[in-house]
């Protein structure tokens, strides 16, 4: 039985792990500058603004990168074996999002018009990606290395909701209808509060065994 589980968690996170690197490439895809590429030629109206294009290249290009890297940092042997990776990929994939992807982000929410509801998700989404990342980074300055592999967990779990509202979006879009604002808030709540939710249970959780193991 142990061995089952075992199996089935390794297919879930190769899944997990092979939606991600699509994502990237997806993302990466867009490093062609061109503004009637893809998702853009729904977004001409915003990109008439002058403003849209910078936010969005700095959140997406950027972003498809540091998703790609949170999988490596978490993996407990880029700590072990590759220290050093571990340092320099942990330097891009903390000031990428600081100055980068969340900032974009942030700003790329006041364009997607689908009601106050989904704006304040993503503000509040993008707020808190920025916080987490930058408590990590001040726990490493710091030397507290346990407290920076929480937080860090907290801020991946952010940076994977790029992953989760795409699927929900896939098995959804068949029978609702996303153009209708309750539909989509729900959707942009759901992609990032859960992914939050089992990491606080699965650090808790750790947290509980490291205290059983120490009496």
């Amino acid at each position: 039985m142990e061995r089952f589980f075992r199996t089935v968690q390794q297919v879930f996170l190769t899944i997990i792990v092979f939606l991600g690197v699509l994502l990237a490439l997806n993302a990466l895809s867009y490093v062609n500058f061109n503004p009637q590429y893809g998702f853009l030629k729904l977004k001409q109206e915003a990109i008439a603004t002058g403003w849209y294009l910078p936010f969005y290249y700095s959140h997406v290009l950027v972003g498809g990168l540091i998703l790609l890297i949170g999988f490596f940092q978490l993996h407990p042997l880029s700590r072990k074996k590759f220290r050093q990776l571990h340092r320099l990929l942990g330097i891009f994939y903390v000031f990428g999002i600081l100055f980068f992807a969340a900032p974009g982000g942030l700003m790329m929410s006041f364009f997607i018009n689908r009601g106050p509801v989904v704006l304040a998700s993503f503000l509040l989404q993008d707020a808190l990606w920025f916080y987490f990342t930058a408590i990590a980074f001040n726990r490493i300055r710091n030397r507290d290395f346990e407290g920076h592999r929480r937080w860090m967990w907290r801020s991946f779990a952010l940076t994977f909701a790029a992953i989760t509202l795409r699927v929900y979006i896939f098995f959804v879009s068949w029978d609702v209808d996303l153009t209708h604002p309750a539909a989509y808030a729900t959707l942009a709540w759901l992609s990032w509060v859960p992914n939050l939710l089992v990491i606080e249970s699965y650090l808790r959780y750790q947290q509980l065994n490291r205290r059983v193991a120490n009496r």
